[in-house]
């Protein structure tokens, strides 16, 4: 993956299109997050009705300037644990992002991945993307681009090949409540176990 591929890749999604990209945990598929058209599609190749995905940042920096209204505290745990294959869900009271959120505007997930290696040049992307899962609705994540089904593959409109991922899908963690008690909730454990996020949060 080069860096020309990753601006072919941006400027694909910034005109409406869908990609599939490598991400510090499985194999996804990106659109523009305000690209109507391009969510519409998204959903559509991965033949999944629309339902709340969560918004990618590419860099910890571009999350924070995009979510205002998160409070010292939960700025503060979003250091600790990003980036990382986790996707935090935040409390959304400006109802930010809409094509991300589904029937839940008061809520809103965050990824934040971890890009080394291999993975550098994508932190040029300077746009937030929603992602899902490069698979079918309900099949196996993909380690790597040969894992992602035919039928995806041929639907986007670019793809970077990243080489072998993880292939444990990111961790889900409820963080809305965290600004007010210090407590958060894991909605699905995956690649960040419980005592990994204690510790990090401890």
């Amino acid at each position: 993956m080069t860096a020309d591929e990753v601006a072919v890749f941006a400027r694909c999604l910034g005109a409406g299109g869908v990609g599939l990209f490598p991400a510090d945990t499985v194999y996804g598929l990106a659109a523009d997050a305000e690209s109507a058209d391009g969510v519409r599609r998204l959903y559509e190749i991965k033949r999944r009705p629309p339902m709340p995905s969560a918004v990618m940042f590419l860099s910890l920096e571009l999350a924070l300037a995009a979510l205002p209204l998160v409070g010292p505290r939960t700025r503060a745990a979003f250091e600790r644990l990003l980036p990382g294959p986790l996707t935090l869900i935040v409390s959304n009271p400006q109802g930010l992002f809409p094509l991300a959120c589904g029937d839940r505007s008061d809520r809103l997930g965050v990824r934040v991945p971890a890009l080394t290696g291999a993975l550098t040049p994508l932190q040029a992307v300077e746009r937030p993307l929603i992602q899902s899962s490069a698979n079918l609705h309900g099949g196996s994540d993909a380690r790597r681009l040969a894992d992602v089904p035919a039928e995806v593959r041929t639907a986007v409109d670019v793809e970077l090949d990243g080489g072998d991922l993880p292939g444990t899908a990111s961790t889900v963690v409820d963080v809305s409540s965290y600004e007010d008690d210090g407590t958060c909730s894991i909605l699905r454990e995956g690649a960040v176990t419980r005592a990994d996020l204690e510790r990090s949060l401890s």
